[in-house]
């Protein structure tokens, strides 16, 4: 993650907005961890910066003993003065990008009244208002529900709740949509996509479309703490704002998850301090990577099982009518590259209910991929692609 600033003087502001950044990112690539931990030889793709957005709206109505564990676990607080300053600049700046739309929401059972301080707590760092739901009619929400994250993501995740995945005891959904569509600075091209190998996780061979470009990349050699060897090639979206950093181990016997586990937002930042512009060919496979994953496991394995306990949680700062407890949290994300660009959307939501209510860099092996938006550092969407679909 990297913080740019013209001058040495970096202001109060852009530092702390940078080590929110951090935390947030910190936060994501923990929970990703999690997740690479059981998909060993699966595809798995999440988008950070979404599931830091939901869980830090979640946060916002959390007191007491929720509001530590959250805060804790998360690492950093938007209760904190400034920072729901910080985090709605953030928003700002992501949104103002070529090719970047991100949305949140907040869809609230319509006979449940919500504590001022949330309206506002959600206004000033996320610049949305609560949205009036009929709950007792469930196939009613999901449609609208569907409805919300189908616009925010460009048609992209048309279908996000299935008919019957809420019932009459919702009472409320916290949304986030990302939506990214970026070209490659310098094009693949097609009359260079051949058909290879490549050698999945699972120790299986299987045939791919690998597109191909001989150009000048920022590369680096990289060992893990535990002695692990790996490189990082990093390719330019156009416009030089955003770019994808493929990571891939040496030796193809390596597991994933043990470059997932090692990644912090420190660790990215001296990927891009120690990169150096080198002369490349490289050959990376086209694909189409659908996630859809359900996070409670992993923040369960976080510290966070008291937001799911209803007997324990406690978002007063929510609401007063009734005890709200987490149901679920679920993330959908779409990954398309081809030798034009790469289109991403990811959608996450929370739910909470109430029972009251030249050398050659050939990428045909497991990989880690990551889309950042380098000025401000956000980890967008991350992924392993361990076998073609």
């Amino acid at each position: 993650m990297l913080c740019v600033h013209i001058s040495l003087l970096l202001t109060l502001s852009g530092a702390a907005m940078c080590s929110l950044l951090d935390k947030q990112t910190d936060f994501g690539l923990k929970v990703f961890s999690q997740l690479a931990r059981d998909s060993v030889d699966q595809n798995v793709a999440l988008s950070p910066y979404g599931v830091s957005s939901v869980l830090a709206m979640a946060q916002l109505g959390a007191s007491g003993n929720t509001r530590r564990a959250l805060t804790a676990a998360m690492g950093f607080s938007l209760h904190e003065r400034g920072m729901s300053r910080q985090q709605r600049l953030l928003q700002r700046d992501l949104s103002s990008e070529d090719g970047v739309e991100t949305a949140s929401g907040v869809m609230v059972e319509r006979k449940m009244s919500l504590e001022k301080g949330y309206r506002r707590a959600l206004a000033k760092a996320f610049q949305t208002h609560p949205n009036q739901v009929d709950f007792t009619k469930p196939d009613q929400a999901v449609s609208i529900i569907n409805s919300w994250v189908s616009d925010h993501t460009a048609g992209a995740i048309p279908e996000f709740f299935a008919s019957g995945s809420l019932t009459d005891e919702t009472r409320l959904v916290i949304l986030n949509a990302l939506h990214f569509q970026g070209l490659w600075k310098v094009p693949f091209d097609p009359k260079m996509t051949q058909e290879r190998m490549f050698h999945c996780a699972n120790g299986s061979k299987v045939p791919v479309h690998m597109m191909r470009l001989a150009n000048r990349y920022n590369y680096g050699e990289f060992v893990t703490a535990n002695g692990v060897d790996y490189d990082v090639i990093e390719v330019p979206y156009k416009g030089d704002s955003l770019s994808m950093l493929l990571v891939s181990p040496f030796e193809p016997e390596v597991q994933l998850s043990t470059l997932s586990s090692d990644l912090s937002s420190q660790r990215i930042k001296q990927w891009r301090t120690e990169l150096r512009n080198v002369k490349r060919q490289l050959a990376m496979p086209r694909f189409i990577l659908n996630s859809e994953v359900n996070l409670k496991t992993a923040l369960l394995n976080m510290g966070l099982g008291d937001m799911f306990n209803l007997a324990t949680a406690d978002f007063t700062r929510i609401t007063t009518d009734e005890r709200l407890c987490v149901s679920k949290v679920l993330q959908r994300v779409k990954i398309e590259v081809n030798e034009q660009g790469t289109k991403g959307a990811a959608a996450t939501v929370a739910v909470m209910f109430s029972r009251m209510a030249v050398e050659e860099i050939t990428l045909d092996r497991p990989f880690l991929f990551l889309i950042q938006h380098k000025q401000t550092g956000a980890v967008l969407f991350m992924g392993h692609f361990n076998q073609p679909q």
